[in-house]
């Protein structure tokens, strides 16, 4: 999966990029947990124990035509997928009641299904904003424009959602963060390698290829998609980089509406927000300012044509999927091929069944968990839970480098944190989106509505905190800081991550490993900085704070001397979070396993120890193979590392481990334990 950008500017902490799902109830029960034929026993487990669990399987696999990559993740979302397809097919079938949850997804998937009628209308559908953009005479005919669209407010130029205040937790904000951009990232405009520039010259084929569909010559097309390059790479230059994006503190401006208007009169926010109707607003959270004041200068300076025509652009390449084929193929050339190396896309109905879940995310979450999610396994996840939080506790109260007046807090919000497993409790109201099997742009753009109307709700109102940012199908898991909450949808609970008939030590080196994660999350260098009511305070003492600075140290240089792809570097500070998360996960994980009645046993299984046991159940949970092309975006914005240093990474600073597999001086992942980085 490609990261969700909601996401990640509302703070949460994913544990992958890869979207995923579950297995099937009628599907054998499973008896072997770990596959000893994707070993390589000819790689010595101390010098890279990736390829040792791993490599024969990565060897022999070859990518799916229609996937980014291959392995844990996707093939259970594969899985998920068709589950999902299942439902969706039977509710299309079925004679479902005018406003059910039935009727709603099964009408919107034979909707998305029906290429004849979507062919038919070509890009009809868009013709009306087209007329309205068209008669735009100058920017600020723009920003009205951008305000006044009820599904896509804002447009790409004023990237905001609705969150948690992170100084006052408990209150919903307007929230604006820097946008603009169509490329992954602000580098994509400016570097030279040759990867990055045929990225940009593909991105400006692209631009031109699409407004030749309606009916641009090519000549001027061509013209048009440069002007909007140029365009994006001014907007480009007053981006932060993404690591500096990780940084709470300097990404929260709390602004007064009357002052940004004084401050850059040329986007004049008092009457972008009246025109948004947002008139009572009177205070937003702008992430980072910069970008706006370079969007104030640039809009007046920036020809009304390319104003428009960028307008154009992101309407065509929005909605390209609600098209007819030749939108749909264009966009995937460039977003599918160009950017991520995926020869081809997924079948139709895994397109619908995406755009179902994004739309009606919890109506088809209802329908998936009563099918899907027996009510043992929630049981089971919740007493692994229970076991890490109670490992976590421990842990805190032995730390030699944190003060006792630290510690009292930080053993606060472990007891306060929520725990979200498998599915809400309430399920979202949907009635308000209008359903019609005929018209599957219209239904989009319904949902679409719906999803403004719902998040404009919020706005100045207290934070509904038994919300989820995910729906019960995904294959992922999140921390969100400001609720102090770990969320662990349905979709993920499920083999490699977790069987509920499995050994403890393949359930703890899976899923144990991902609670630990997701707890540790709520005190990496991001997370640590909220105090157990979700807000962003200053609750340890300078002392300890310094020596935290300290023990991450030694983490940023280790991960950020990895490279792939003939020395592409990665960025330690970037992957810092998530790097601490996968250390914190592991040594939580089998201290708890140590706790089971297998852990404290010596009792082999296919020939492995406990020990072994566990630690080849977390190097399988990131079996994973990716398109150069997919790593080389990843390597770029992705706070994750690579899955081979998601597993050699945290072993290299792990003794159990270097027991477990005998790990000698001199072998490469051979650390003296006076050198191996310990923070929690």
């Amino acid at each position: 999966m490609t990261m969700n950008k909601q996401l990640l500017a509302a703070g949460l902490c994913a544990l992958s990029v890869v979207a995923c799902q579950q297995k099937d109830q009628d599907t054998p029960r499973r008896t072997t947990f770990f596959d000893k034929s994707g070993m390589d026993t000819t790689v010595l487990p101390g010098n890279d124990f990736f390829s040792y669990a791993n490599g024969n399987w990565v060897k022999k696999t070859k990518i799916p035509d229609d996937q980014t990559g291959w392995g844990s993740f996707y093939s259970l979302y594969d899985e998920n997928q068709l589950k999902t397809k299942a439902i969706l097919e039977e509710a299309a079938k079925a004679d479902a009641k005018q406003g059910s949850v039935e009727q709603k997804v099964g009408d919107f998937y034979a909707s998305g299904m029906d290429t004849a009628t979507i062919d038919k209308l070509g890009y009809e559908p868009l013709k009306a904003e087209l007329a309205k953009i068209n008669a735009l005479t100058d920017y600020k005919q723009v920003l009205a424009y951008l305000a006044a669209d009820e599904s896509n407010r804002g447009g790409e130029l004023f990237g905001f959602y609705i969150g948690a205040d992170d100084r006052q937790s408990s209150i919903n904000r307007i929230n604006f963060g820097q946008a603009g951009l169509s490329l992954p990232e602000k580098e994509y405009y400016t570097k030279t390698d040759e990867p990055t520039k045929k990225i940009r010259a593909a991105f400006v084929a692209y631009i031109a290829k699409m407004f030749t569909l309606i009916g641009v010559d090519s000549t001027t097309a061509k013209t048009k998609a440069q002007g909007i390059l140029d365009f994006e790479t001014a907007l480009a230059k007053a981006h932060k980089a993404p690591a500096d994006l990780r940084d709470p503190v300097a990404n929260y401006n709390k602004l007064a509406v009357a002052d940004l208007t004084r401050q850059m009169p040329n986007l004049n926010w008092r009457q972008f927000m009246d025109n948004m109707d947002l008139k009572r607003i009177d205070t937003v959270l702008v992430g980072q300012p910069g970008y706006y004041q370079a969007l104030d200068k640039q809009l007046p300076a920036t020809p009304i044509s390319v104003l428009k025509d960028r307008l154009v652009f992101d309407l065509l390449d929005r909605n390209a999927g609600l098209l007819s084929k030749p939108f749909e193929e264009a966009s995937f050339a460039f977003n599918g091929k160009t950017l991520y190396g995926q020869p081809q896309q997924p079948e139709r109905w895994k397109r619908i069944a995406n755009q179902v879940d994004g739309s009606l995310g919890e109506a088809l979450g209802e329908l998936w968990v009563k099918k899907y999610f027996p009510p043992d396994a929630k049981e089971r996840m919740l007493t692994l839970v229970n076991n890490l939080q109670k490992v976590y506790r421990e842990r805190i109260e032995k730390l030699d480098w944190m003060s006792p007046e630290t510690k009292k807090v930080a053993l606060i919000k472990l007891d306060r944190f929520t725990k979200k497993i498998g599915y809400p409790d309430k399920w979202k109201d949907y009635s308000d989106v209008e359903v019609k099997r005929t018209d599957y742009f219209g239904n989009v753009q319904s949902a679409r509505k719906h999803h403004y109307k719902e998040e404009f709700a919020k706005i100045n109102q207290p934070v509904d905190r038994s919300e989820w940012g995910m729906t019960p199908p995904t294959v992922n898991a999140y921390a969100n800081p400001t609720n102090n909450e770990i969320v662990f949808p349905a979709g993920i609970l499920q083999f490699p991550f977790f069987d509920k008939d499995a050994d403890d030590a393949i359930n703890y080196g899976g899923i144990g490993m991902v609670i630990g994660h997701e707890m540790t999350h709520l005190f990496d260098d991001q997370g640590r900085q909220y105090d157990p009511n979700g807000n962003l305070r200053d609750w340890w003492t300078k002392q300890d704070a310094e020596r935290f600075k300290a023990k991450v140290k030694p983490v940023v240089d280790q991960y950020g001397n990895y490279t792939v792809l003939n020395n592409l570097r990665l960025n330690g500070q970037l992957t810092l979070g998530e790097n601490l998360a996968d250390l914190g996960g592991l040594t939580l994980a089998y201290q708890a396993f140590k706790l089971t009645e297998q852990g404290k046993s010596n009792e082999k299984i296919d020939g492995l120890t406990p020990d072994q046991r566990f630690f080849l159940g977390f190097a399988q949970v990131w079996r994973i193979k990716i398109r150069d092309e997919t790593q080389r975006v990843l390597v770029s914005v992705d706070p994750h590392s690579p899955a081979k240093f998601r597993v050699n990474g945290p072993l290299t600073n792990f003794e159990p481990f270097y027991k477990a597999f005998n790990v000698q001086p001199g072998q490469k992942l051979y650390k003296p334990e006076v050198a191996q980085a310990k923070v929690w």
